[in-house]
C-alpha cells in the first residue's frame, strides 16, 4: 500500500517549482526533487513532507539532558525527533540520525510511526512536564511539530525546541505561540570560517537574528557552544559570542560550554582539553554572563548554579543530574536575589 504523504506548510508555488520557507535556506525545489533537508519533496508542484510521524529516539529523561538547567529543573521530559536536518555536519549531536539520512533514504531509517496525539498520551502517561523536540532539526519538521506543540499546550505540557538556530522567520512566527523554550546549539563559538568549512553554512547571521526573535517573543533561551580543538577553539571568538549574548540577550542567559569527543568520522581530532574549557568559561564570565556551565565533562564539575550576588549554592548537579535545589520560588534563600530559573 502506497504511503499517504502530508502536505507541507510554509511553502509557495513558483515558476517551474515550489519554494519552502521552513528554514533559512528557503530551498527552491523543482518537480520531482527534494529540498536540502531530504524530507521535503515536490510532487506535481505541491510540497509534501515525507517524515510525518516517523519518530526516532523516543525516551523519557530529566530535562537537564537537553541541556536545560534553568527551565523547570529536575522535571521529567519526553525527548523525540523526526528525521531531517538543514546542516548535515559531522559535528552535530544527532550525527547518526542526520548524517545517516543524508547518505541514504528515509526508508532505511528506523522509526516508530506515531501521531501527535500518541506523543501527548505518552507524555501524560509518564508525567512529563515538557516535550523536547531534539536529535535532529525541529524546524524542518514543522508539520508534525506544530500540531504536537499545539496539543501539548492544551494538556499543559511545555514545548522545547533544541535547534541549530537556522530557522526561517516564518517558522518562528508560526510556532512561537506554542514554543516555551529553546536550546540553541552553537558550534565553535559561531566562527563563520568553521561553519563554512564544516557546517554547509555560508553565514552565521541567521543564528543571531533568530536568537533576538526568540527573545522578542519571550521564548526561554539557553545556549550551548561546542568547543572543537584545533578547528574551533578560539578564545577570541568565544569572547565575541558571549559579549554579544550579554549585550543583546541579557547577562542571565544560561551558557553551556560543551567539550568535543572524537566520534564518528572525526576520529583524528582529540577530545577538547580541560584547560581550554576552563579558559572559555573564564572568558564568558568576563563578558558579563552570570550562569556559565561546563557540561558533559567527566573531569570538570562546572554544573552547579550559584547566586551571582552572594555565591550561595542554589542548584547542585552531578553529571547533569540535580542533587539539590536550594531556592525560594525563583530567589536566593540567603540574599533574596531573583535568579533566572523557571519552576
Amino acid at each position: 500500500m502506497k504511503e499517504k504523504l502530508t502536505e507541507a506548510i510554509l511553502w509557495q508555488k513558483e515558476r517551474n517549482g515550489v519554494r519552502c520557507f521552513q528554514c533559512f535556506r528557503k530551498c527552491f525545489i523543482s518537480k520531482g526533487k527534494s529540498g536540502f533537508c531530504k524530507v521535503k519533496q515536490n510532487i506535481d508542484n505541491k510540497l509534501y513532507t515525507i517524515n510525518y510521524g516517523k519518530v526516532v529516539g523516543l525516551i523519557v529523561e530529566k530535562i537537564e539532558k537537553s541541556p536545560l538547567f534553568h527551565f523547570f529543573p529536575d522535571s521529567n521530559a519526553l525527548f523525540f525527533g523526526l528525521p531531517g536536518c538543514n546542516v548535515f555536519s559531522d559535528f552535530c549531536s544527532g550525527f547518526e540520525l542526520s548524517r545517516g539520512l543524508h547518505e541514504k533514504s528515509i526508508q532505511e531509517i528506523e522509526y516508530k510511526k506515531l501521531s501527535p496525539e500518541d506523543l501527548i498520551a505518552y507524555a501524560e502517561k509518564h508525567k512529563c512536564n515538557s516535550i523536547i523536540y531534539t536529535y535532529t532539526e525541529p524546524f524542518v519538521s514543522m508539520e508534525f511539530n506544530f500540531r504536537t506543540a499545539k496539543l501539548a499546550h492544551r494538556s499543559n505540557i511545555k514545548n522545547v525546541f533544541v535547534t541549530n538556530g537556522f530557522a526561517s522567520e516564518e517558522s518562528i512566527k508560526k510556532i512561537v505561540k506554542y514554543l516555551d523554550a529553546a536550546v540553541v546549539n552553537i558550534k565553535a563559538s559561531a566562527s563563520e570560517e568553521f561553519y563554512q568549512r564544516f557546517m554547509n553554512v555560508k553565514s552565521v547571521q541567521p543564528i543571531f537574528e533568530n536568537l533576538k526573535r526568540m527573545k522578542k517573543y519571550r521564548v526561554f533561551i539557553e545556549i550551548t557552544d561546542l568547543i572543537v580543538p584545533q578547528l574551533g577553539d578560539s578564545l577570541e571568538k568565544c569572547g565575541e559570542l558571549t559579549q554579544w549574548i550579554s549585550s543583546e540577550l541579557g547577562s542571565e542567559i544560561p551558557f553551556h560550554i560543551l567539550p568535543f569527543y572524537p566520534e564518528y568520522s572525526m576520529t583524528d581530532l582529540p577530545a577538547t582539553p580541560t584547560s581550554t574549557l576552563e579558559k572559555c568559561a573564564t572568558e564568558a564570565v568576563k563578558t558579563g554572563l552570570r550562569f556559565v556551565y561546563i557540561d558533559n565533562s567527566p573531569i570538570i564539575t562546572g554544573e552547579n548554579t550559584y547566586c551571582y550576588n552572594c555565591n550561595e549554592l542554589l542548584i547542585e548537579r552531578v553529571a547533569g543530574k540535580v542533587k539539590k535545589i536550594n531556592l525560594v520560588d525563583d530567589r536566593c534563600p540567603v540574599c533574596g536575589m531573583r535568579v533566572n530559573v523557571l519552576r
